[in-house]
């Protein structure tokens, strides 16, 4: 399956508008992960892999193919794995959900520890 891309239809909406896209390939499973593993800087595919839960080796190449193809992931001489100036802007887009996410968890065990009681 080809990457998806603005202006072309993808899963879930015909409009090729770009956020439509944009969620059709961060929906992919382990594609917001690879791009959060990539954050620090060049990663070798064993350690990506071990980084993300030692996915199968067949689903990390096509993810990484995925990326690169979108432009967000480029692989080095070295064969390691990095993301690019686009990739670095999806994952700063990302920080905000960090955070939200770490405030939802504390919300919840706050909830569950006053349900307790």
């Amino acid at each position: 399956m080809a990457a998806p891309r603005p202006g072309r239809a993808v899963r879930g909406s015909s409009t090729g508008r770009p956020l439509m896209a944009a969620l059709d390939l961060f929906g992919r499973r382990w594609n917001l992960r690879i791009v959060w593993e990539l954050q620090d800087g060049p990663v070798g595919f064993r350690a990506l892999q071990q980084r993300c839960d030692n996915m199968s080796s067949s689903v990390l190449r096509q993810r990484l193919t995925e990326l690169l193809d979108a432009a967000l992931v480029e692989q080095h001489p070295d064969t390691t794995y990095a993301l690019t100036d686009l990739g670095h802007a999806a994952h700063r887009a990302l920080r905000p959900l960090a955070r939200w996410s770490a405030d939802w968890a504390d919300t919840l065990s706050t909830t569950d520890s006053e349900d307790a009681h």
